[in-house]
């Protein structure tokens, strides 16, 4: 399965290391739990990437990577029963006790968890602390840039 990543050129060389996550935290893991935060399609890392991005501020500087998930590695999907009513607008430690519990586990490379950005969608969290992660395929950081219609 290939996942995406956006993020600034800048930080490319560490886009797959967890570090950003660790630092700050995110809707699915706490402050000093590495994951990486990965979409299904570019389309939705751009999605991602764009909510979180300051109104009118078009950056310039972003690429995107693409990664595989062999096919013989285990993943999960999260079971969309088991969270919380309206999980979406949640940003606390309901979400994130989920994602730490599936790090420190270990027990798959991959959890898909569903896009609060765009619900019918999955984002996948990778785990680079597994066994297994330097098996994924990491691709070159490639340019990208937001239509400018977007901005106006």
């Amino acid at each position: 399965m290939k996942v995406w990543r956006i993020c600034r050129e800048i930080h490319a060389a560490e886009a797959f290391s967890g570090e950003g996550a660790r630092l700050f935290g995110g809707r699915w893991n706490s402050p000093g739990v590495k994951v990486v935060y990965a979409s299904s399609s570019l389309a939705l890392a751009a999605v991602e990437t764009f909510v979180h991005l300051e109104p009118n501020l078009r950056p310039a500087d972003l690429v995107s990577i693409e990664a595989e998930i062999p096919g013989d590695m285990a993943t999960e999907r999260l079971d969309l029963h088991s969270l919380p009513r309206k999980w979406y607008e949640l940003r606390g430690e309901s979400l994130r006790t989920i994602g730490d519990r599936w790090i420190r586990s270990g027990s798959t490379v991959a959890l898909y968890v569903p896009s609060a950005a765009i619900r019918e969608e999955w984002n996948t969290l990778l785990n680079p602390g597994h066994r297994d992660f330097h098996r994924l395929r990491i691709g070159r950081p490639k340019a990208f840039e937001f239509d400018l219609r977007m901005f106006r």
